[in-house]
């Protein structure tokens, strides 16, 4: 099926999801959010990222910022920080350029590599979308981290494609049911932007249900 324009989630949903359900639905579903010193020096690296007025075109490379993208299957939009066109015979056309050109997307991430799978996640949505759109295949991008001034490539395999479709369906199901999930406390929990508002400590808690039926067993 095919989404709506206005049924769309945003592209960085996923990474936030990935993260933490209940971080996602406090942004997203309930509008809160709060920053703090890793979003701020985030946000400044995505700007410079996003400056589409730093126009490059080196000899064989493309390489376009802030790129709009989106996907009618995925029911997904938003922009990619940086995507890079390399002149490849086996590539595809892009308007206003002569030849053919491998399309390879960079997500630009302010620390170094994480645990979990977030930003791959994140990079790999980004590559469907401009499957999409371009009518090409992307085997893989970069994710480039400002803390260790470094790319790692990152493949889309089959699985985390998949990982990606299941993903976005279990957003929509809260969306739907307007849930926000559980805490789940962790040790992550005490750099995230929203540990004021969810406060996480109140998970190890008890119920009042437990409470009361644990004096009433007495």
């Amino acid at each position: 099926m095919a989404y709506q324009e206005d049924e769309y989630l945003q592209i960085a949903e996923i990474q936030h999801f990935a993260f933490c359900p209940r971080q996602w639905a406090l942004a997203y579903m309930e509008q809160q959010w709060q920053e703090n010193v890793l979003t701020i020096e985030g946000h400044a690296l995505h700007d410079k990222a996003h400056d589409d007025s730093i126009k490059e075109k080196r000899k064989g490379k493309i390489i376009v910022r802030g790129m709009p993208v989106a996907s009618g299957e995925l029911g997904v939009s938003g922009t990619c920080d940086v995507v890079e066109f390399i002149e490849d015979m086996a590539g595809v056309k892009i308007p206003s350029y002569q030849g053919t050109y491998r399309v390879i997307p960079v997500e630009y991430k302010r620390g170094k590599p994480k645990e979990g799978e977030e930003d791959i996640l994140q990079l790999t949505v980004q590559a469907m979308c401009l499957e999409e759109m371009l009518a090409t295949e992307i085997p893989w991008g970069y994710l480039y981290y400002g803390e260790i001034r470094h790319r790692s490539k990152v493949e889309f395999l089959s699985a985390t494609r998949e990982h990606v479709k299941n993903m976005l369906g279990q957003m929509r199901e809260y969306l739907q049911r307007k849930y926000t999930p559980l805490i789940k406390p962790r040790k992550a929990c005490a750099s995230c932007s929203v540990k004021d508002i969810c406060i996480p400590k109140l998970g190890k808690q008890k119920s009042a249900k437990k409470y009361i039926e644990g004096r009433l067993n007495e």
